[in-house]
């Protein structure tokens, strides 16, 4: 590393590599990434319970238990998606990427049918761009903030039910559960959300993984370390 860094430049490995990713979104991203996988795990057993134990049920309060974690991570998910959106005001342009999609931008609609074609493997050529292409800022776009979003509002409204009329959880989101029908209807909902964000973690490992395998740019390590490099390119 030399003198550029502070610049957000450096040379490594006689590459070119510059820092994206500020330690803030980084650290989002994983606990995110985990508090959201403890919520799916949890809520899953929420909406199937277990078979009850054998013995006194005040011995083990197994649900109860599970219940507890599952509201302990959503209020982690809940506020760290909060500093999250703090952070896209206050850090470099890559941290607005996933909350804002250049929709008036010729150029970035070219992009987005650029990464279509290329990862349906109708053409050889990788753009090469620091951030998010906009294939990938599209699906961070819908599948993580609008969805994150949704899930935060109807859990909210859920455990409002819970705390019980005139609970701050009711007041500021209780409108949310006759808005979608009823309270049945929003856990639907709430779990629906829960199995598409799933299926979002895995096509986004796979195309993570896949860009460090078969592409040009690195993926998995610059959420890890925040540099982002360039295989093809020499000092």
């Amino acid at each position: 590393m030399n003198s550029n860094v502070a610049s957000g430049l450096r040379e490594a490995g006689g590459k070119r590599a510059e820092y994206v990713f500020e330690a803030p979104v980084r650290l989002w991203h994983w606990v995110h990434t985990f508090s959201f996988l403890t919520l799916a795990v949890t809520g899953y057993l929420i909406a199937h319970p277990l078979p009850s134990p054998i013995g006194e049920p005040s011995s083990h309060f197994l649900m109860g238990n599970i219940r507890m974690v599952h509201f302990i991570s959503a209020y982690v998910f809940a506020v760290g998606f909060a500093v999250r959106i703090y952070w896209a005001f206050v850090g470099n342009k890559h941290s607005r990427e996933i909350f804002m999609l250049p929709l008036w931008r010729g150029r970035w609609w070219r992009g987005l049918l650029h990464e279509v074609k290329y990862y349906l493997f109708l053409t050889p050529r990788e753009d090469k761009r620091l951030g998010h292409n906009p294939l990938a800022q599209t699906a961070m776009f819908f599948f993580n903030t609008v969805m994150t979003f949704f899930m935060i509002i109807t859990g909210f409204a859920l455990y409002g039910q819970g705390l019980g009329l005139g609970s701050w959880a009711d007041r500021m989101f209780g409108w949310i559960i006759p808005m979608l029908g009823d309270g049945e209807g929003t856990r639907n909902w709430h779990q629906l959300g829960m199995w598409v964000m799933l299926m979002f973690v895995i096509v986004h490992i796979y195309m993570a993984v896949r860009a460090d395998m078969v592409g040009k740019r690195s993926s998995v390590s610059v959420i890890i370390g925040g540099w982002r490099m360039f295989r093809d390119d020499d000092s």
